[in-house]
């Protein structure tokens, strides 16, 4: 079940439509969340950071041109690492910046290689959230830092129609509370972890998804558009439901660090 699982989340963001709803930079909070997370890390020219589950290599390639460090992207999706190579080579950084394809909760580096590591808006994806934490602590050189930007949630107040795989691969259902990540985290050894709330993330990315449901409503009317079965009416109720539970409190986003000894 959990390569099934890790499938349908690469399947998931590498959809055409996914990816047209979502935008370039698929996490909340966008590249502004991005820079918070480099500057909580102190990050800089002489660290090495590695991007777990990388996605199109947005987040990777905007630290090293902001930061100066060197960013190594590791993500499960070819079609994914493609772009994030494509993007790289675009904005001049293929001196600073390499893709591998690899697996968070098996990555394909040696034990203490990099200075600062972290994972936007996808640890909650991860099946097996303990083996990927400590795959994290592994290839960290001791006194290196750890970052996640990720979904938090009650999911003894999540409704039953949004704990299935869809919404696992979609960040909901199987993300953590924040005491729920920091334990994780703390198990595979980390330690000084703090978390800052950013539910207003979640409100934003939420309003420009609804703009762009709109759009592709419109794209799809005129036969500009192959929703390639998507419901977009089924889409913009859930996302009000969504909208609605961020603001109950079900559903947030936070942004956690921490450091190896």
């Amino acid at each position: 079940m959990n390569e099934d699982l890790k499938c349908a989340c690469v399947d998931f963001y590498q959809n055409d439509v996914v990816r047209l709803l979502l935008g370039r930079s698929f996490h909340p909070g966008g590249l502004e969340l991005t820079r918070r997370l480099g500057e909580a890390l102190a990050l800089g020219p002489g660290d090495f950071l590695l991007d777990a589950a990388c996605g199109t290599g947005t987040s990777a390639v905007f630290l090293a041109g902001v930061f100066g460090c060197r960013v190594l992207g590791v993500d499960l999706g070819a079609e994914n690492l493609e772009q994030a190579r494509r993007h790289a080579a675009d904005a001049g950084l293929t001196d600073r910046v390499e893709f591998r394809q690899g697996d968070a909760e098996r990555l394909p580096l040696e034990d203490g290689a990099c200075t600062a590591v972290i994972s936007e808006c996808s640890f909650c994806l991860f099946p097996d959230k303990e083996t990927a934490a400590r795959e994290m602590f592994r290839v960290l050189a001791a006194g290196g830092r750890v970052g996640l930007t990720d979904m938090v949630v009650d999911r003894d107040r999540l409704p039953e129609e949004m704990k299935g795989l869809l919404f696992r691969a979609a960040c909901i259902a199987d993300a953590l509370t924040v005491d729920g990540y920091r334990a994780v985290l703390a198990h595979a050894g980390f330690t000084g972890l703090t978390a800052t709330d950013h539910p207003e993330a979640l409100l934003a990315l939420a309003g420009q998804i609804r703009q762009r449901l709109l759009l592709a409503e419109l794209a799809q009317a005129v036969g500009k558009l192959d929703l390639k079965g998507l419901d977009l009416k089924r889409g913009k109720v859930l996302l009000h439901q969504a909208e609605e539970l961020v603001r109950d409190g079900v559903l947030g986003y936070t942004l956690i660090t921490g450091s190896k000894p």
